[in-house]
């Protein structure tokens, strides 16, 4: 099923298909849950008795899947799909792509190593099992990523099918959040995450899926690559993965998928400029402002929709500081994560060696007890202690390297954006959901540099 999905001769057809999906996944969660083992049993079934060549068809239903754990949250598909799908199911693929034989990432292994430790650990006496599931997976998930990924190559058009995929299930959300969320003239918007606007569901989590989808669409427009079949339509659903992402009032995602948008507006451009192309620097331009000019236009109507509120939002206004209750801090402006984060190198202090333990560092917080970490680093360095700070060391490093690599290959500049916006993400949300381990993990990808013009056109 999955070699059907990537077929570009029909791409209007998928994208309308997942729209679909997300609308009729309002109403029942059946239709989703059936659709998702139809499309996972017959692409592990082909995987599992093919015997060479498997990797790209590994990274295919790796991204497919993992990506509908946000829309299976939203529909209710519990226990048919489990609530943390994207957690359990990337765990899944990654031991089976090790056994397979896609290992050349072996730095790896020495994150996961470091990350054992602390599971081993209980300062709080609160450990149980499904609090150290809760806490580890996300960056055990990473660790093994980084050994199926790393070095592997992918070709071009390999790529722009793995985005694809990447992208189907979130805009299956983007039409679920549409339909369920009020009609604009009944909305009610306060100087706090809105979950009316956000479907009923965790708004962090939406404006996060719908900021990479916003940044995904981007990129098929600028890059030429084929969506709908038509430009005009792609930059239609980028207006409105911009506009409903910005309504939720949750701004990490939104600025996470516009951080990716600026990295490959330098990078591309500057790739363009090298080619001594006397036409390119002048389209270049114009692309910047026109984004410029889309992006600005976006917010400011989106803006009189909200009545002003959602300009002070982003300013980091809230009703205590408007009222003059509250001084406007940094705290503040960052919904108490700096709190959080400042807690937690508190408790590092404390417990250095070793950390905490897993999941413990919620319970003994000064400040912010019984608050979950929302930033991963934070949160690697209370419960792992020295161990999770060499995890940290690795993963920037990784990161280094993909930046070092940014200009070789037309598309480097996109494994760089994957990783920027991995990283921004567990800084608000942490690695508890699909996206920053799925993200960190294709960015690993190498992605031989070749003319990629018949899918672009």
């Amino acid at each position: 099923m999955i070699w059907y999905i990537v077929n570009r001769r029909t791409p209007l057809f998928w994208l309308v298909f997942h729209i679909i999906l997300g609308i009729l996944s309002t109403i029942t969660p059946w239709v989703l849950i059936i659709w998702f083992y139809i499309v996972l049993l017959t692409s592990l079934g082909n995987l599992i008795t093919k015997t060479e060549g498997s990797f790209i068809p590994l990274v295919f239903i790796i991204t497919y899947a993992t990506s509908f754990e946000l829309l299976a949250r939203m529909s209710g598909t519990s226990p048919y799909i489990p609530y943390e799908l994207g957690k359990y199911l990337l765990l899944l693929l990654l031991g089976f792509g090790i056994l397979k034989g896609f290992r050349r990432g072996y730095i790896g292994w020495l994150m996961l190593g470091l990350l054992l430790p602390a599971a081993f650990i209980d300062v709080a006496g609160e450990s149980s099992l499904k609090n150290i599931v809760f806490n580890l997976i996300g960056p055990v998930n990473v660790a093994l990523a980084v050994v199926v990924f790393r070095k592997q190559e992918i070709a071009m058009g390999n790529l722009f099918e793995t985005m694809k995929l990447l992208l189907y299930p979130l805009v299956a959300v983007l039409a679920f959040t549409i339909i369920k969320a009020p009609d604009l003239e009944e909305a009610e918007f306060t100087l706090s995450a809105n979950f009316q606007m956000s479907g009923g569901f965790g708004t962090n989590q939406v404006s996060t899926a719908l900021g990479l989808g916003a940044f995904l669409v981007f990129f098929f427009w600028r890059n030429r690559w084929i969506l709908s079949g038509n430009r005009w339509l792609d930059m239609a659903l980028f207006v409105i993965f911009i506009f409903r992402g910005l309504l939720t009032f949750s701004r990490g995602g939104m600025i996470g998928g516009a951080l990716g948008i600026i990295v490959v507006l330098i990078l591309q451009s500057r790739i363009y400029a090298e080619e001594l192309d006397s036409r390119r620097p002048v389209r270049t331009f114009l692309m910047v402002i026109s984004v410029l000019l889309i992006l600005t236009v976006t917010f400011i109507y989106t803006d009189k929709i909200t009545g002003g509120k959602l300009v002070l939002r982003y300013q980091g206004e809230t009703a205590g500081t408007i009222a003059g209750r509250k001084e406007k801090t940094l705290n503040v402006l960052t919904s108490n994560r700096i709190q959080i984060f400042s807690d937690d190198l508190k408790l590092w202090k404390e417990y250095p060696v070793f950390g905490s333990g897993v999941g413990a560092s919620s319970y003994l917080r000064s400040k912010t007890k019984g608050y979950l970490s929302h930033v991963e680093f934070s949160r690697l360095l209370s419960e792992h202690g020295i161990p999770g700070l060499f995890f940290i060391v690795i993963l920037l490093a990784l990161g280094i390297n993909i930046f070092r690599a940014r200009n070789q290959g037309r598309y480097g500049a996109l494994l760089l954006a994957l990783y920027v916006i991995a990283l921004f993400t567990t800084f608000h949300a942490a690695m508890r959901t699909y996206i920053s381990p799925l993200l960190f993990g294709l960015s690993m990808l190498s992605v031989p540099d070749s003319e990629f013009e018949e899918d672009a056109d």
